[in-house]
């Protein structure tokens, strides 16, 4: 086998990990080839006889692969961040000497961090980051957002300050557990953290008005929710040095089903076909996650699990002090050209925060990971309108949690309904309807009469189902029963409350994503029911054909503000069946001017086909 010389510096070139041995028949490569391929042994040969086989190696040197430290408030970009003191040293942390070292030990472990997580768990339900809410009020700011944009961002604002009572959590999906550390070599435990830290996250779910998720597989196919909202995810690291460090986020559905892993090659890695590609899988995010979004996007990565790990990390910020180009070690960086780049093309989309506008992302985070060379794996992932998650640590000073915003009535402008009046809607203002004045047909025949887009204000019965009640719905009409008359007579919103505070009607009780019960549209139109539905977020074309078909129509409610709906438009909340379901019982709920969109109508017209296909 013959290779020229040109042919082969380019094959030494693209050998980055795709072999360990390159074999040369004719010349050794040139030294631009080998420095390449370094960091990977290969050998040289020639035809003469009695030579020597040379073997050139690279030395061995560490590079940390993520080269930041969030918790260092010293740093220029870390600055923002604040630590507030919320337990003292004294019974909680101790300096030990081992062997004239010094170590951080914790008295009482099952207390110290029990008490740490029930706290963090408790902040991040109803409280969040201050720039998180001032990017709210920049859209409010800004004369280019679209009404809808402006509408959207003073909900999510009054929500906010609605749950900074502690009261009411943020958003009725209280989400998953889930906590991630990094405990010092010289950070001294009884090693039962991982059981203390479920403790803590017990407790607050227990002792707050937060929701249950979770379920327990009992065999393959039958489910039991926990009723403890546990088990919890935790991750706990090794780290050097002498400090605790953690990450407390709550989950919910909507966005953690935002998270996606797409196996790419290097043929994506250009600039062409990376904008191309990410424009187009962007949009199929939609908006059933709660835009607007905190979007990040990892092009590399050494595993499938690393890549989606930094994805989820780096939508909290958690990286937003890496380096900001690459090394001859392969470390990961920010690219924030890329960042703009993204960012703009969503500010293009028009998707905006839910219904129409500008502002379908807050932010843009794009990190670049090491590869192998057969492999490029690419992640995106949101952190959503509820931006729940709080930095922690334990040092021989105390415990500290990251302060979250407590007064959130100062981001929020004086601004009336009649600022937000959308008069690109034909002068159409919003529409009041009063269910329990009409029929379910007549109710269609009102709704058949505006266009998508248009804003309604909803006052009467409506009744609440959603995933394992639908499935239910679905075996009376298989077994031959068929759909009991709420399915017929009502609105079905998808949703689920979270538990329902002393003195309240209703617990947190927002929208739940609408995408998950598009296979039962149509079906349950077919047999007289289901006809107009209420959720968040955008819906597959089967959707849109049943509505056609049958006359139906899907409505979307703001996603995220879900503390605002229970205090102000929930006035009455009751188990209408499925009791044993828990927050997955159907309910019957009476409301007052509960906000709504039309979204799809009647003659095959929905709102985001124009963005989403």
């Amino acid at each position: 086998m013959i290779i020229s010389s040109f042919t082969r510096n380019r094959l030494a070139k693209s050998l980055l990990s795709s072999a360990r041995i390159v074999v040369f028949p004719r010349s050794p490569p040139s030294t631009t080839a080998a420095a390449a391929i370094s960091g990977y042994s290969y050998y040289s040969t020639t035809r003469h006889l009695g030579a020597k086989k040379k073997k050139v190696e690279k030395e061995f040197e560490y590079e940390p692969l993520f080269q930041s430290n969030v918790y260092d408030t010293s740093l220029e970009i870390n600055k923002e961040t604040e630590f507030v003191q919320i337990l003292p040293p004294e019974g909680h942390v101790e300096t030990t000497t081992v062997d004239g070292v010094e170590y951080l030990r914790l008295v009482d472990p099952s207390k110290t961090l029990a008490e740490l997580s029930e706290k963090a768990f408790g902040d991040i339900a109803h409280l969040l980051r201050p720039k998180h809410l001032n990017q709210l009020r920049l859209i409010l700011d800004d004369p280019d957002a679209s009404k809808n944009d402006k509408f959207v961002a003073l909900e999510l604002l009054r929500n906010a300050d609605i749950a900074s009572g502690r009261i009411l959590p943020g958003c009725q999906d209280t989400g998953t557990a889930i906590i991630s550390a990094k405990r010092g070599h010289r950070v001294l435990t009884d090693g039962n953290d991982d059981e203390y830290l479920s403790l803590g996250a017990f407790e607050a779910y227990k002792n707050l008005n937060l929701r249950y998720s979770q379920v327990a597989p009992q065999d393959m196919f039958a489910e039991k929710n926990t009723g403890t909202n546990l088990p919890a995810q935790i991750d706990i690291a090794a780290a050097k040095g002498d400090e605790y460090k953690f990450l407390f986020m709550a989950k919910g559905g909507g966005s953690a089903n935002k998270t996606f892993l797409y196996q790419q090659t290097k043929a994506l890695l250009n600039p062409g076909s990376l904008e191309e590609f990410l424009t187009a899988t962007i949009k199929t995010i939609g908006t059933s996650a709660c835009p607007p979004y905190h979007l990040a996007i990892v092009v590399g990565g050494l595993s499938a699990e690393l890549t989606l790990k930094t994805v989820k990390l780096a939508s909290t910020k958690f990286y937003d002090d890496l380096p900001t180009y690459g090394s001859d070690g392969g470390r990961a960086f920010r690219d924030v050209e890329w960042e703009k780049q993204i960012l703009e093309i969503t500010r293009n989309m028009g998707i905006g925060a839910q219904f129409g506008g500008k502002y379908f992302c807050h932010d843009v985070r794009v990190i670049r990971l090491p590869r192998h060379g057969a492999s490029c794996p690419v992640g995106i992932g949101v952190s959503c309108s509820a931006d729940r998650q709080i930095l922690a640590k334990i040092d021989k000073d105390g415990v500290f949690l990251e302060r979250l915003e407590t007064d959130v009535a100062k981001y929020i402008p004086d601004i009336t309904e009649t600022d937000l009046n959308d008069t690109d809607q034909n002068e159409i203002d919003v529409v009041s309807i009063d269910l329990n004045s009409m029929s379910m047909k007549e109710l269609r025949d009102e709704l058949s009469k505006y266009p998508t887009k248009t804003r309604l204000s909803l006052t009467g019965t409506i009744v609440v189902a959603r995933d394992i009640a639908h499935a239910k719905l679905l075996e009376k009409i298989e077994s031959g029963e068929g759909l009991p008359d709420y399915v017929k007579d009502h609105i079905i919103y998808y949703a689920g409350p979270a538990k329902t505070p002393e003195g309240y009607a209703s617990g947190s009780f927002g929208p739940t994503t609408a995408g998950r019960m598009d296979a039962y549209v149509g079906k349950f139109m077919k047999h007289g029911g289901s006809f107009v539905t209420l959720a968040k977020g955008n819906r597959s074309k089967a959707v849109t054909k049943a509505c056609e078909k049958y006359g139906g129509f899907y409505l979307g409610s703001i996603g995220g503000p879900a503390a605002i709906l229970a205090k102000n438009c929930i006035k009455k909340v009751e188990v209408l069946d499925n009791e044993e379901d828990g927050m997955e019982a159907v309910w019957k709920i009476n409301v007052v001017d509960f906000p709504a969109f039309i979204v799809v109508d009647d003659k095959g017209d929905d709102f985001f086909k124009e963005w989403l296909g």
